[in-house]
């Protein structure tokens, strides 16, 4: 049965002072710990992709080298740039990393009851939840993104601002496809509460039942965290090093912790709207009552981390980076419009089902006019002809109009539809019996 709205709300806020303080220690120490594992887990699994060895000298098997470079980093000269925003600039990494840390303080660790006891006092496994956690998740994401702008901006070099601005529209772009996936689980579960939304998810997990919202929110989780094959901030051949560029030491660090901090969350997030949150997977819930119970849900909610950091991980080893506007028409052009209709189709749906419509009728209202869209688009695609392209002639203008490509004094690409003019070419001052020499070596070498 599912619980009725603000059911598991009534378990938070009662918690004393010593517990709240211990459970936000423990978030903090979850989360830096499962950094410096996905670090050396990085670079352990890409170097097995690649057919190379990896680190393998700092501690056992390498496992310490995330220690080793987090050191590394904290003894290297702290250099602040000549021209920069001193103040702004210094505190740009603490703006990127603190709402990353603060957003997974509602993310459930397991039921809402009070579940555990620590040092004599029941209490739940999560730090804190209320009726708009989901919002406040959105509203800390959007806060980091300051600290790359500022970070950017404050350097005062052209590549880091260009850097920041990449990042900050990637990031605001996938923002907006993530919050209209989060809209789908709202309106199917009613709720905006994290403790709910995954006690809504019995049976079935919501990746199952909204499989569009979790599609679209595994791609927006992977751009809005700058990581590859979306790691276009930090594309070294036109940006040098993205918005950190002119940044050293300590500074540095905190926006590489950032940046494994989000991966860290946004995975936390996808685990409790989609995969059940701490719930177990079927086949060990199905034989197995005491799965859900006590600190077991602990496992099963990082197990889930830990398998989503993985795709991370697979998809930095496998995919090429993207080019910016391929990247950005993906997110404006597909994740959006795919959004928006996807979450018409489940609104049409909820407010059927409320109604007290069956399945069948549900089908039938809101699956026919899909389909009479699909097929009307089917049919334009296949009846449009293709217009032939137009053949500039020889000595007047292209029908598109003259195209300069040293227009304004910088060389710039034709756009479509435009052809560039013929390049003249100089005659060869080699003499005619060495051409013919040459001409027919190369086609004895043909033949």
């Amino acid at each position: 049965m599912n619980p009725q709205p603000y059911e598991t709300l009534q378990f938070f806020g009662h918690d004393p002072w010593w517990l709240v303080l211990l459970k936000a220690v423990f978030c903090f120490a979850f989360l830096v710990l499962t950094v410096l594992i996905a670090i050396v887990w990085e670079r352990k699994v890409v170097a097995w992709m690649q057919l190379r060895i990896g680190p393998n000298r700092h501690g056992p098997w390498g496992m310490l080298q995330s220690l080793a470079d987090g050191v590394k980093l904290a003894l290297k000269e702290d250099l602040v740039v000549k021209g920069s925003d001193k103040v702004v600039y210094i505190l740009a990494p603490i703006v990127c990393a603190v709402p990353a840390f603060m957003a997974f303080a509602v993310i459930p660790f397991g039921p809402a009851g009070d579940e555990v006891s620590v040092f004599g006092t029941r209490t739940a496994m999560q730090l804190t939840d209320f009726p708009i956690a989901l919002l406040y998740i959105l509203a800390t994401a959007s806060i980091g993104i300051y600290g790359i702008v500022l970070a950017g901006w404050s350097s005062g070099s052209t590549y880091p601002l260009l850097g920041g601005l990449r990042s900050a529209a990637q990031m605001i772009s996938y923002e907006i496809a993530m919050g209209l996936s989060f809209a789908a689980v709202f309106i199917y579960s009613g709720s905006m509460s994290t403790s709910e939304i995954v006690a809504h998810q019995q049976p079935t997990w919501f990746a199952a039942l909204l499989p569009v919202s979790f599609i679209v929110y595994i791609i927006s989780m992977v751009g809005e965290t700058n990581r590859a094959p979306f790691d276009l901030p930090e594309a070294e051949g036109e940006l040098v090093g993205g918005f950190n560029t002119e940044y050293s030491s300590l500074k540095f660090a905190m926006f590489m912790l950032a940046e494994y901090v989000n991966m860290v969350t946004v995975s936390a997030v996808a685990s409790t709207l989609f995969l059940g949150g701490w719930r177990a997977p079927w086949p060990v819930s199905a034989f197995w009552a005491g799965a859900n119970h006590g600190w077991w849900p602990m496992l099963w909610i990082t197990l889930k981390i830990q398998l989503l950091l993985f795709f991370f991980i697979w998809l930095r080893g496998t995919l090429p980076r993207l080019r910016y506007d391929q990247f950005m028409k993906l997110g404006w052009k597909v994740l959006i419009p795919v959004s928006l209709v996807w979450l018409v189709l489940i609104a049409s749906v909820r407010a059927l089902r409320n109604e007290g419509y069956g399945f069948g009728e549900v089908v039938l209202y809101v699956g026919a006019p899909v389909g009479v869209i699909l097929l009307l688009a089917l049919l334009r695609d296949f009846l449009r002809k293709e217009p032939e392209p137009a053949v500039p002639s020889e000595n007047g203008p292209h029908p598109e109009g003259e195209f300069d490509p040293m227009a304004g004094g910088y060389p710039v690409p034709p756009l479509p539809g435009q052809v560039l003019p013929p390049v003249p070419r100089r005659r060869s001052r080699a003499p005619k019996q060495l051409q013919d020499a040459l001409n027919g070596a190369d086609h004895s070498e043909g033949s």
